[in-house]
């Protein structure tokens, strides 16, 4: 009885392309690290950065102790900054601060990971949250290294984005204002002159908030405010609106008095 060559075929064939994956991977992991990082490194120069990533993994990985390894690192991390992946490009920065603090890599890698975080800090109105990140970020690389090349960026850039929130803040309060919620107002406007008052919109959110004072019919509290205005921002460019709402308060409280002194003497008759 003769027996089918097919299972003896498929066996061989299996064998083969076994034992060709394993020289192959044993042909990949005998690569010195010099030569699999410089292969790396020539993907991202040529900006294939996917291909890239995926070698600079292997250094990482494969010769972590080596020379290399942080060098790689850090370009992993500038792959998925040049794709516009700026959380997994923050978090691989981050890997580098966290894994190798003594390379020479980690005050650029501190600097990049803000500038991812500010990248993705959105208008305005909408959520701050990787703006308050990047905040955080540029003081802690200017801590870090206070004689940096970037360090007047990064305050410029801390600079860009308080005002950012503050404006958030500011415009919040209007809102409110215009819905007619004064005490929200008052508390976003609060907010603004208590924690960003040096910024632009400081001297705004006082005079608004004694705006929503007014509206409330707290006269005293209205003026207070539009004093502590004058006294903190002397130089500030609202006079005339100040004089103004000064005179707003004093007929708004001419006319309340005269109101209630009205529904008084309805009273009494």
């Amino acid at each position: 009885m003769k027996r089918s060559i097919v299972p003896s075929i498929i066996f061989i064939t299996v064998f083969a392309l076994m034992f060709g994956a394993c020289s192959s991977s044993k042909e990949v992991e005998n690569i010195p690290a010099e030569e699999r990082y410089r292969q790396a490194k020539e993907l991202f120069d040529d900006e294939k950065y996917l291909e890239a990533i995926e070698e600079f993994k292997i250094v990482i990985v494969q010769y972590q102790g080596s020379e290399y390894a942080d060098e790689a690192q850090f370009y992993l991390a500038e792959c998925r900054y040049l794709r516009g992946e700026y959380i997994l490009a923050a978090a691989e920065y981050d890997n580098l601060v966290r894994t190798m603090p003594t390379s020479p890599y980690t005050p650029l890698a501190r600097y990049k990971k803000a500038l991812s975080h500010y990248e993705l800090s959105p208008k305005p109105q909408l959520d701050q949250k990787y703006s308050r990140f990047a905040i955080d970020d540029f003081q802690t690389y200017i801590e870090y290294s206070p004689q940096d090349s970037m360090v007047a960026d990064s305050e410029t850039k801390i600079r860009e984005l308080t005002e950012k929130l503050s404006r958030k803040l500011f415009e919040s309060g209007r809102l409110y204002f215009r819905m007619e919620y004064y005490r929200a107002a008052i508390a976003y406007f609060e907010k603004v002159t208590s924690e960003y008052n040096d910024t632009p919109f400081a001297d705004d959110a006082m005079l608004w908030k004694a705006r929503a004072h007014n509206a409330r019919k707290d006269f005293a509290a209205a003026r207070v405010t539009l004093d502590d205005l004058g006294v903190r921002y002397p130089g500030s460019d609202l006079a005339p609106d100040i004089a103004e709402l000064r005179t707003q308060i004093a007929e708004d409280e001419a006319e309340h008095q005269e109101s209630l002194l009205a529904r008084k003497n309805l009273r009494n008759e």
